[in-house]
């Protein structure tokens, strides 16, 4: 709930303006903003040019040109910004993204033997790589505040979302005045850009050298898990396929806007814009899932709606309907994503989780190559709009297929509608993604108590975080008591966080329910993700702060 006179406009204000006002994060967001532009312009520039040279096999060859170093490279380049100093790991991926896009503009211009076209292309798209891993890192260090790091986290979601509607239209009318040799020189200074702003950016020093190690070995022992588990399996065929229709919605955007409805160039852009605005109404729609009991429903919706559009456009083909249809698409597709890694958050033992999750991103890469693959054939045995219908098929066949399974998983699947509901009520979980809230609140332990317990005691270790359902507890330091919690608050972080004793004594003023979360899936869970990672880090510096304002007046909690 807002604080009150706090409509939605003036919460984003808010949001706007906390950012705004630290000048590290500012220059980050910016920079940030720049690299997503590139990234999606770049993009669809190449795909139209491979397009124009060689038909969908040519296209599809650079997508997977493109996607395989990337997918090969990204766990080893995420790396780096553990073993040396993130900021200028980012800044390095940025000159590095820059000299691609510039090498293939120059290779266009002068007419360069084709290889060193795609090669500059090579160059970028594998140093994108960099960029997220690289950020994830340094926002937490430079945050002042929790309630600006989660300004933070909002406005990158916007740049992220907003960057894929107005990048694809942008080069949409790039395309059309001037053409693909343009766009990528355009892109290469606005990377260039990014680049600069990093410069005056202070983060944080690198982690233990150590921090990668067993990267391998984890990734091998994902695989281990879905031999083991049927219903992984099923879930991640799922989403392979979503995977596979998206990475061939790059080709299928060319193939539409050229060959299906014979609209020029720009068009590729405008399709491009039109799937990424759906997502954005994807994204929001997908917030109605969050606790709900039955996920098998909203996932065959997002099935027939992703692949289904395509089909209609096909049918139908016209310049209306293919925008339409594909916001449908875009959204269908958002829904889907969300709803199945939902089902597997719910399904997943949580001693395999983070591996059968890192499994995934890999597995996400590969998709969209082998997706980019699928067009050619279907465009040689039936034509462009037999490819068009082809891949909308392809997705509802599969579910049609998984139905019986899919529903049998999802009732299987117990929902921690309570715990959900309390766990989004406290800050320190409000910046986690629907499926980390739901995987902490299935790890939960109710706790019941009498008056006059003590919880915790202050200098013992911390082995545990407690989360107050009914009740209330005081919070103590040396016998004087410094305040009073009830529902919905917590307490035990900073120990757990900070690998420290206990910072203060918790008695219980009345009986209690508490639900307590063990140390090692609280941590996992709250840094295992990126969002939740940046939390964790400015509630350190939050909890510090507290406890040094404890030690003036009396007014810190434990």
């Amino acid at each position: 709930m807002l604080p009150c006179g706090q409509t939605p406009c003036v919460r984003n204000v808010r949001v706007f303006r906390a950012v705004l006002g630290n000048r590290d994060l500012r220059r980050v967001e910016l920079a940030y903003a720049g690299f997503n532009a590139a990234e999606w312009a770049v993009w669809i520039a190449m795909l139209v040019y491979a397009y124009e040279r060689g038909g969908t096999n040519e296209a599809s060859l650079v997508a997977v040109l493109q996607l395989a170093p990337a997918a090969l490279c990204a766990p080893f380049l995420a790396l780096l910004a553990d073993r040396h100093r993130p900021v200028r790991v980012l800044l390095g991926g940025y000159v590095a993204q820059a000299a691609g896009m510039g090498a293939t503009a120059v290779a266009i211009l002068t007419d360069a033997p084709v290889p060193f076209v795609y090669a500059g292309a090579v160059v970028a798209a594998t140093a994108v790589t960099i960029t997220r891993p690289a950020q994830a890192v340094i926002v937490p260090s430079l945050a002042r505040s929790a309630e600006e790091l989660t300004a933070t986290n909002v406005v990158s979601s916007w740049v992220e979302g907003g960057g894929v509607l107005a990048a694809s239209a942008l080069t949409g009318v790039l395309l059309v005045v001037a053409g693909v040799d343009l766009v990528f020189a355009l892109m290469a200074g606005v990377v260039l850009v990014s680049a600069l702003l990093m410069t005056g950016v202070d983060g944080p020093e690198p982690a233990a050298s150590e921090a990668g190690a067993g990267g391998r070995s984890e990734v091998l022992a994902g695989f281990g898990a879905l031999r083991e588990h049927s219903h992984l399996r099923l879930l991640m065929g799922l989403l392979m396929g979503e995977f596979l229709i998206w990475g061939a919605m790059d080709v299928l955007f060319v193939v539409l806007a050229l060959d299906v409805l014979a609209l020029g160039q720009g068009w590729v852009g405008y399709l491009n814009a039109a799937f990424g605005a759906g997502g954005i109404i994807g994204g929001v729609a997908a917030m109605a899932l969050v606790g709900r009991l039955r996920l098998a429903p909203p996932i065959a919706t997002g099935v027939l709606a992703f692949g289904g559009a395509l089909v209609l456009i096909a049918l139908w083909p016209s310049a209306l309907a293919a925008v339409v249809l594909l916001v449908l698409s875009g959204a269908g597709r958002t829904v889907l994503d969300v709803g199945c890694r939902t089902l597997l958050q719910r399904t997943t033992p949580a001693d395999v989780l983070g591996r059968v999750f890192g499994l995934l991103e890999g597995l996400t890469m590969a998709g969209l190559a082998l997706g980019a693959l699928l067009i050619p054939p279907l465009v040689a045995l039936g034509g462009s709009k037999a490819a068009v219908v082809g891949s909308g098929l392809l997705l509802p066949a599969l579910g049609i297929l998984m139905a019986r399974r899919l529903i049998a998983v999802d009732r299987a699947a117990k929902v921690p509608v309570v715990e959900i509901a309390l766990l989004r009520s406290m800050p320190l979980f409000a910046p986690l993604p629907a499926p980390a809230i739901e995987g902490l609140a299935r790890a939960l332990e109710l706790v019941q108590l009498p008056a006059g317990t003590v919880v915790v005691r202050m200098g013992e270790e911390g082995d545990r975080f407690y989360a107050i359902a009914e009740g209330e507890v005081e919070v103590s330091r040396d016998g004087a008591m410094v305040a009073c919690l009830g529902r919905a608050a917590g307490f035990g972080e900073i120990a757990l966080l900070e690998d420290v004793p206990r910072t203060a004594t918790v008695t219980a003023l009345t009986d209690v329910f508490l639900y307590a979360l063990e140390k090692g899936p609280f941590v996992t869970a709250v840094t295992g993700h990126a969002p939740a990672a940046q939390a964790a880090g400015a509630l350190v510096s939050k909890r510090r702060e507290e406890l040094a304002r404890l030690t003036a007046d009396g007014t810190s909690g434990g």
